[in-house]
C-alpha cells in the first residue's frame, strides 16, 4: 500500500521556484511534473516504485509506492535533502540582503531553496551532460540514456514514469558516446564517473567538506570546475558550493556596464558566504526571467 510521509519544512517556502526549477530539467521517463506535483521513479534496497510531491501541511507530503516499509526512513531524509526541506531561510535571506543587489532578490523570494538530488550518480551524469549545451538539450540527452540503460517499470499510477535510472554498473560497461551520439570525450567522462561511484570511497558522499569534494570530483577526467561546484550544490547540499564562471550567474550581474568576469563575481561572493549556493539560485532566477535575446 502507499505510504504517506511528512515533510516538515521552515516557512517560507517557494514551492513554485522549486517545482519550476525541477520541470525544467525533469529527465523523461524518471520524473513527471505538474502545478503542484512532482513525481517520480525510485530504486531502494532492490525494488523499484515511484513518490509523488505535493505542498501541504505545513511544508510537503510526500506518497511513497513500491517500497518496504523499513525503507521510509531513509526515503524521508533522501526526500528533505531533494527538497531542502531543512535550510533556515530567514537566516539565510538576513544573510544575503546584506549585499545591496541580492536584496531585492531576497525581498522578491523569501523561501527560495536549493533544489537538491534523489541520486548523486544520477545528479552527476545529468551535470556532464549539461556540459556545453541548453538546459533543454541535456534533459533530452538524459531521456534517451535511460530509454536505452534504464530498467523498464511495470505501469504505474503517474503517468510519464516508465524506467529507474541506470545503474553505475550498467553506465560504466557502456558506449555512452555511441548510444547519445555525443563527443567520445564527454561520454567517457559519464563511464568515469561511474566508475568512481563503484569506487571506495563514495565521491557523494555527504560527510566531505566542500574542498575536498570538489577536489575528488575534478579529479575524475571531464569534470571540470563548473560540473564539480554544481554536485556539490544539490547532491552533496553544499551550501556554499559556487560555480564563478556560471554564464547565467554573470549575465544576472549585468546591470548594464557590462558582465562581471568571474573573478570579479568570485571576490564579490565572498560577502555571501557560507551561503553562496542560495545566492546562485537567487541570480539564477533573475537570469530565467529575462527576455530571450
Amino acid at each position: 500500500m502507499p505510504a504517506s510521509i511528512a515533510l516538515p519544512c521552515r516557512p517560507p517556502y517557494d514551492w513554485p521556484a522549486m517545482r519550476d526549477f525541477l520541470a525544467g530539467r525533469a529527465i523523461p521517463g524518471i520524473e513527471a511534473v505538474g502545478p503542484d506535483r512532482y513525481a517520480r521513479t525510485i530504486a531502494v534496497a532492490g525494488r523499484t516504485g515511484s513518490i509523488a510531491i505535493t505542498p501541504g501541511g505545513d511544508g510537503l507530503v510526500a506518497i511513497v509506492t513500491g517500497v518496504a516499509e523499513a525503507e521510509l526512513p531513509g526515503i524521508a531524509a533522501r526526500l528533505r535533502r531533494l527538497f531542502d526541506c531543512d535550510a533556515d531561510p530567514a537566516t539565510i535571506g538576513a544573510h544575503l540582503a546584506t549585499d545591496p543587489r541580492l536584496a531585492p532578490l531576497v525581498a522578491a523570494r523569501p523561501g527560495l531553496r536549493v533544489p537538491g538530488a534523489w541520486d548523486g550518480f544520477e545528479l552527476g551524469v545529468r551535470a556532464i551532460l549539461g556540459q556545453q549545451v541548453s538546459v533543454a538539450a541535456a534533459t533530452r540527452l538524459a531521456g534517451r540514456l535511460v530509454a536505452e540503460l534504464g530498467t523498464p517499470l511495470p505501469a504505474l499510477a503517474e503517468p510519464g514514469l516508465t524506467h529507474v535510472f541506470p545503474t553505475a554498473e550498467r553506465v560504466a560497461a557502456a558506449d555512452v558516446a555511441q548510444i547519445l551520439t555525443m563527443p567520445r570525450a564527454r561520454g567517457a567522462a559519464i563511464r568515469a564517473l561511474a566508475a568512481a561511484s563503484l569506487a571506495e570511497p563514495d565521491p557523494f558522499a555527504l560527510d566531505q567538506d566542500l574542498a575536498t569534494a570538489v577536489a575528488r570530483l575534478t579529479a575524475i577526467r571531464g569534470i571540470g570546475p563548473w560540473t564539480a561546484q554544481y554536485i556539490a550544490m544539490r547532491a552533496l547540499r553544499a551550501p556554499d558550493a559556487f560555480p564563478p564562471g556560471d554564464v547565467g550567474l554573470l549575465r544576472a550581474l549585468d546591470g548594464g556596464a557590462g558582465r562581471p568576469s568571474p573573478a570579479e563575481l568570485l571576490l564579490r561572493a565572498e560577502g555571501w558566504r557560507p551561503y553562496r549556493a542560495y545566492a546562485a539560485l537567487h541570480l539564477w532566477a533573475v537570469d530565467a526571467a529575462r527576455p530571450a535575446d
